[in-house]
């Protein structure tokens, strides 16, 4: 097929999901929910045909490669997808909702009420929950769903994308989801479809964001690139903030919310190597200091763990087990450095000192800002969303876990008895 003949494959495709789009919305919300189960159930049924189609996947990948883990699925990451799946099925509906109502001084009563986006694509790379994921809650929210998956997870994502047909066919839903080839050169004409698509959301990584953000004519919302940062002030509790940056770090590196930099107070560098001794001894973490930092770490810290920074050591999201260390005079400093290397997605400080909590909180410009706590958090599930589409990290329309209700739109309704203006 040419890239002409494809273009226009999908142009079809995608205009053909508009028209599910706009019976979904006449749809009750029952009959979303029953198809979300039934995708449940085909799910654990079919586990060994979606093992088998990610183990081909797997098989072209490095295993040391940092998408590996987001590659992969087993048993239990299915059986904990069916689950997640059902927790959607069971979650209010974010349609129809009253979010303003009033009556004009000319008597005309004015409501605003929630209703679906109506096509949103998302451009993604190497996670094949994420077709899961977002199939079911946008079907929750009354959307069609254009997928675009990358080639590393092609036979997932297809052996997913039948069991997604099969659960709307035998729910009698329409058609409401598109899988794309996963050809580069089919994104193109997803990101220009203008009039067919409604918003585009890309998760993965910086230079997938920053190839749809420049040549997408539909609009886009950015999530995904985390450089995330933790500063250890110099009243931090000091057991917490080693379990904060253990768990922040190694809980799982390949992941948006995954620490990057540890911005630590020059009053705290004698303590450096007690913070990050777990980090090294269990974890073999590779740690990137800076001058001061790299003294106080020298000999107490695996020697061939220990790495001189340089400027590409920090604002770099490293999705392995690696780290920047910052030395810091104060606060002041640590807020500096995150508004000039951080994604604005998820930040901490650990400080016993109310003020410079404070500060932080008001003054760090980012999705996510903690006090005292892992930036792991950050994710719809974490904050009782029900799951999430991705983590925004821009400001218009949705910012931070984006749960069913950045899946939404609103309406005005206005209702008259005659009036004239």
């Amino acid at each position: 097929m040419t890239a002409t003949d494809q273009s226009t494959a999908i142009r079809d495709a995608l205009g053909d999901l508009r028209a599910a789009a706009g019976r979904l919305n006449r749809l009750p919300a029952e009959k979303l929910n029953t198809c979300l189960l039934r995708l449940a159930d085909l799910t654990e049924a079919h586990t060994e045909e979606l093992l088998g189609a990610n183990a081909r996947d797997l098989a072209r990948m490095d295993p040391a490669n940092p998408k590996y883990d987001r590659l992969l699925l087993n048993e239990d990451r299915l059986l904990a997808i069916a689950q997640d799946l059902r927790r959607v099925a069971e979650l209010p509906s974010p349609l129809g909702r009253m979010l303003e109502e009033r009556t004009l001084a000319n008597g005309l009563q004015l409501s605003r009420v929630s209703v679906p986006i109506g096509v949103v694509g998302i451009v993604f790379e190497s996670r094949p929950n994420v077709t899961f994921d977002v199939f079911a809650l946008n079907l929750k929210a009354g959307n069609a769903t254009v997928l675009k998956g990358s080639r590393d997870a092609a036979d997932s994502n297809r052996a997913i994308m039948h069991l997604i047909e099969r659960a709307l066919a035998d729910t009698g839903l329409p058609p409401a989801c598109f899988l794309a080839p996963a050809d580069r050169e089919a994104l193109q004409p997803i990101l220009t479809a203008d009039g067919l698509v409604d918003v585009i959301i890309p998760r993965g990584s910086q230079g997938l964001i920053d190839h749809v953000r420049a040549n997408a004519t539909v609009p886009v919302i950015e999530t995904g690139a985390g450089i995330c940062h933790a500063y250890v002030d110099a009243t931090a509790n000091l057991d917490w903030a080693r379990k904060i940056i253990t768990n922040a770090k190694a809980r799982r590196v390949s992941v948006c919310n995954a620490l990057d930099c540890l911005l630590v107070h020059q009053q705290q560098l004698d303590r450096l190597p007690d913070l990050l001794e777990i980090l090294g001894r269990e974890h073999r973490c590779e740690v990137y200091a800076d001058a001061e930092a790299y003294p106080a770490l020298e000999g107490r810290y695996p020697a061939a763990l220990l790495k001189h920074a340089n400027e590409d050591s920090f604002g770099t999201e490293f999705l392995r087990m690696a780290l920047s260390v910052k030395t810091v005079p104060g606060i002041d400093e640590a807020i500096e450095h995150v508004e000039h290397y951080g994604s604005r997605h998820s930040e901490t400080i650990i400080s016993e000192d109310e003020v410079n909590q404070e500060r932080y909180l008001r003054e760090v410009d980012s999705a996510v800002v903690y006090v005292n706590s892992s930036t792991a958090f950050t994710d719809g599930g974490q904050f009782e969303l029900g799951a999430e589409i991705g983590i925004s990290t821009q400001k218009l329309h949705a910012r931070g876990p984006m749960g069913l209700e950045a899946l939404t739109s609103y309406k005005w309704l206005v209702r008259g008895n005659g009036q004239l203006r």
